[in-house]
């Protein structure tokens, strides 16, 4: 009999999803060249949106989510990987189209994986996940286009979230000036413990701009919120300022003109972690390894076992949790 493992596993009935703790066989796991032993996942708001049901992220049920995971090689039949390799995956939709990694076992395409950097743990990897993962292709991006300490402040929104808290880590521990917009003040002082300078009240910049120019505030910024909060920033870029947009919790429209674009050469970039080809992924995850501070990391992390994740996923949707929740597939 093939060997068994946990996993958790969504079924539908009559358009309601449900979630249950499961035995699976290896013979149940889906096509690829290779299989890992999970040790870690974690919990992003699209993985949330899976555990519910919304936005019809996947199609075919039953289906084991989790976007996210960290691990050892099992087995391979690719010439770039082999039994033992410590390996990370994020994106590519796994979790949403293939199974993913909330269970102890997956089996991916070898293309999907990358090295787990050896200086990172696999609890720490996935502490990082997909929201950190986005937050270092956006602050690459922003030095891509030029934006230094020396530039000027840059504005993270969205801080209390897993991208805007990994955001603020990286842009401190590089020598930023680290403006953090949230709705939760009472979450200040954990803010500036992880390196901002200066907290922004939500309300101040979710709304829509009356002129098309303001008064210059930052160099750079990363976006993990959108709609008017996006529309709000845009104006008050500073002269060839960077803006790079990951993220949609307060909306999908922008709400805006081509003003900041044209007369101070301001440049949104799109940060796209889904695709992301695997030599841009494995830089990535070299400068996490390096420019992220073990301890403002830890400051972070909540570390769950696995029957948690559905309750969770409903506080992860209306933006109650804090940080970084790591799950702990062998807990």
């Amino acid at each position: 009999m093939a060997d068994e493992f946990r996993a958790l596993v969504l079924d539908e009935a009559e358009k309601v999803v449900s979630a249950s703790i499961q035995q699976l066989t290896d013979d149940q796991l889906p096509e690829g060249d290779v299989t890992v032993a999970i040790s870690h996942s974690t919990l992003n708001y699209k993985d949330g949106m899976v555990l519910k049901g919304i936005g019809r992220l996947v199609r075919n049920y039953p289906h084991v989510p989790g976007i996210d995971f960290a691990g050892t090689v099992e087995s391979s039949e690719s010439a770039s990987y082999k039994a033992g390799d410590k390996v990370v995956l994020t994106g590519w939709r796994v979790g949403e189209a293939h199974w993913g990694g909330y269970a102890q076992k997956a089996r991916v395409k070898s293309d999907w994986l990358v090295p787990l950097p050896e200086m990172m743990t696999e609890k720490r990897s996935m502490a990082i996940g997909t929201a950190g993962f986005t937050a270092m292709l956006a602050v690459m991006e922003l030095e891509a286009h030029g934006i230094t300490p020396d530039s000027g402040p840059v504005l993270v929104t969205g801080a209390n979230g897993g991208v805007g808290g990994v955001a603020i880590g990286i842009l401190a521990g590089c020598g930023y000036e680290v403006h953090a917009s949230t709705g939760r003040p009472q979450l200040a002082d954990h803010l500036k413990s992880i390196g901002a300078n200066e907290i922004i009240p939500r309300e101040e910049l979710d709304v829509v701009p009356e002129r098309p120019l303001a008064s210059e505030r930052w160099a750079g910024v990363v976006d993990a919120v959108g709609g008017n909060t996006l529309a709000s920033i845009l104006p008050q870029m500073k002269y060839r300022g960077a803006v790079a947009a990951c993220g949609l919790a307060g909306g999908v429209d922008l709400n805006s003109t081509v003003i900041p674009f044209l007369l101070r050469g301001v440049k949104l970039l799109g940060i796209d972690s889904v695709m992301c080809p695997f030599d841009q992924r494995k830089a990535a995850w070299q400068r996490l390894a390096t420019d992220l501070s073990v301890e403002s990391l830890d400051a972070l992390t909540e570390v769950v076992s696995l029957d948690k994740l559905p309750e969770l996923a409903g506080k992860i949707l209306k933006g109650e949790t804090r940080g970084r929740i790591v799950v702990d597939l062998n807990k």
